[in-house]
């Protein structure tokens, strides 16, 4: 799968592991989230749970690549950039553990007119996510390929601002009965929601740069 590393299959196998780790934890999010607005317990402390694995096997995977690149000594002028790159992709499981467990933590309330807004937020910023895992696996495999793939995480990322303001705009100011520290607390999570697209825009401008290096 990973050009730059065909020489090591056991690289490139963790990292193709930890790519679909990322990726599959942004979907647990946001289904923890749909669970939760909806009252489904069990189904949110399920995905809640899954999280928590998939943060330890991330964690894992993400070691196992270290070693390997010491190990073998593969691409040292390379390394610092790639172990870089996994750290913040690590982060975005993370983000999705710690963001479920603050729901179950804090048990915000969030009105039932807000929901569907709260849920379609959650889905544009995984969409971000989606884009930088597509992106980081077109990396490795040809760095030369991955400009045109980073435009839609920043497309998502805007997306999600977009969505996040419109949606602190309706808790704001359009949907009654709520005090103001109610309202602060759902921007918290609103905010909480939208930083799995601001770290994916901050991990795209990261993959930018690498592809700059490899392709001069």
């Amino acid at each position: 799968m990973i050009s730059i590393f065909k020489s090591t299959s056991e690289v490139i196998a963790h990292i193709d592991e930890f790519l679909a780790i990322v990726d599959e934890s942004s979907f647990v999010f946001v289904d923890g989230i749909r669970n939760y607005l909806k009252g489904n317990r069990e189904e949110f402390v399920n995905a809640m749970q899954k999280a928590d694995e998939m943060e330890g096997k991330a964690d894992a995977l993400r070691r196992s690549v270290e070693d390997a690149l010491y190990r073998h000594s593969l691409l040292p002028e390379f390394r610092g950039d790639v172990l870089n790159l996994l750290e913040k992709l690590d982060d975005l499981v993370d983000i999705a553990k710690e963001n479920l467990l603050q729901f179950d933590v804090e048990s915000p309330y969030i009105p039932p007119e807000a929901h569907e807004d709260f849920i379609n937020l959650a889905k544009t910023s995984i969409k971000a996510v989606e884009a930088i895992v597509h992106s980081v696996r077109t990396f490795f495999r040809d760095p030369r390929a991955v400009k045109d793939l980073l435009q839609q995480v920043y497309f998502y990322e805007e997306e999600a601002d977009r969505a996040a303001n419109a949606l602190k705009r309706r808790i704001y100011k359009e949907i009654p009965g709520l005090d103001l520290s109610q309202k602060n607390h759902i921007r918290y999570f609103i905010h909480q929601a939208e930083n799995l697209s601001d770290v994916s825009e901050a991990i795209a401008d990261i993959v930018a740069i690498m592809a700059i290096k490899r392709t001069n």
